[in-house]
């Protein structure tokens, strides 16, 4: 299969024994690449640097939701700082979180809107991370999809009438390993009828590995098992929803 990983933290330190061999690992499987999402100034810098290091990482930029401490126009100028270096292919991860809530909602809702207005600047897409906050986020887009080269609902968790709602704005649904989980019914639901024109295939590494890995670190080459059980609930091949995936993420991307 041809696969692309539209977000792993590889940069993290799950990954610290081994990073080089997960890579190769990744490669072996037939990915083409894999996209490294910071969720703030560190990460950010760290997905930078090893996008610069490896031909199969690309990076992207942001503060997360849940980092209320770079909830700050000093860490706003900072990412903006980032968004033209090399390899930096979209700002993400970013979005709302009301589970944690580490950071006030009004502060969340500020850093969101002000990392749209950068990726607007940028011309580049948007990684959404949403928490307990579907309804919210879904506003947030609506209302500022315009001007955007691009939306990603990151590990979409919602439902599929609201994902359809996304797809109308041309937004992309990335699936990730709960999608494996046999009491998925929700994921299952999205991912047998979202149309493969729309549809992205994720890890969320070292987070989140999929059956029959469940429980254990997940890595980059474990995409094929996201992209394997969509292509079962759709009725296609495999190879169609990997191919399918990789080419969406590489046009949003606008690489390769």
């Amino acid at each position: 299969m041809r696969l692309f990983d539209s977000h792993c933290h590889v940069d993290d330190d799950a990954y610290e024994e081994d990073r080089q061999e997960c890579l190769k690992r990744a490669e072996d499987a037939g990915l083409t690449g894999i996209l490294n999402p910071g969720y703030d100034i560190a990460s950010s810098l760290a997905a930078i640097d090893l996008s610069a290091k490896s031909d199969l990482v690309w990076a992207a930029i942001g503060i997360h939701p849940q980092k209320g401490e770079e909830h700050n126009p000093a860490s706003y100028d900072e990412i903006a700082k980032l968004a033209g270096k090399f390899k930096v292919v979209a700002i993400g991860e970013i979005g709302l979180d009301y589970y944690w809530m580490k950071s006030p909602k009004q502060a969340q809702h500020e850093a969101f809107l002000y990392q749209i207005g950068l990726a607007k600047k940028a011309g580049l897409p948007i990684l959404v991370h949403s928490r307990d906050a579907a309804q919210e986020t879904f506003d947030v887009i609506r209302a500022h999809r315009a001007g955007l080269s691009g939306v990603v609902m990151h590990c979409y968790s919602g439902s599929h009438e609201m994902a359809t709602e996304y797809v109308k704005m041309d937004c992309f649904i990335s699936m990730a390993g709960p999608v494996t989980f046999k009491n998925a019914r929700k994921a299952h639901e999205v991912a047998s009828r979202i149309p493969l024109s729309h549809l992205l295939v994720e890890t969320d590494g070292p987070y989140l590995s999929p059956e029959p890995f469940r429980g254990k670190r997940n890595e980059p080459m474990y995409v094929k098992f996201v992209a394997e059980k969509i292509a079962e609930l759709k009725g296609i091949s495999s190879e169609e929803v990997a191919a399918a995936a990789c080419d969406n993420t590489k046009r949003l991307l606008g690489i390769g």
